[in-house]
């Protein structure tokens, strides 16, 4: 998503009509996360070599969309919403046009944002 917030690219999630009103309260959160069905990722690489890496890693310990499962996990700023439309216009979601949405669920700061998380340093 990095990639896609530095090209300003904003987007647009368009919900079908038997979901439309799932977006009622919506409106007062500034975040949202999406879960998404990356349906052109490959399926098979359970140990990958990302570019930046020295050395290969397991899937579970990367964010690469090639996954088992490839379930993909983003958190956008809402610009607008348009409930009678059916749509959520995004600052930016680094997702292919037309990917399937499994979900979308507000960010809550108190809940999502982990103060004492750890990650590996970079060599």
């Amino acid at each position: 998503m990095r990639q896609a917030r530095e090209r300003n690219a904003p987007a647009r999630l368009t919900l079908d009509p038997a979901y439309r009103e799932g977006l009622a309260g919506l409106e007062n959160y500034s975040h949202i996360h999406i879960l998404t069905w990356l349906h052109h990722s490959p399926r098979n690489l359970i140990v990958q070599k990302p570019r930046h890496a020295p050395e290969a890693k397991g899937v579970f310990a990367l964010r690469s969309p090639a996954r088992p499962n490839p379930v993909g996990l983003h958190t956008a700023r809402i610009v607008r919403i348009d409930r009678s439309a059916g749509t959520i216009e995004l600052d930016a979601i680094d997702v292919l046009d037309g990917t399937p949405v499994l979900d979308i669920k507000p960010y809550f700061p108190s809940v999502d944002a982990i103060a004492d998380a750890a990650i590996p340093q970079k060599d």
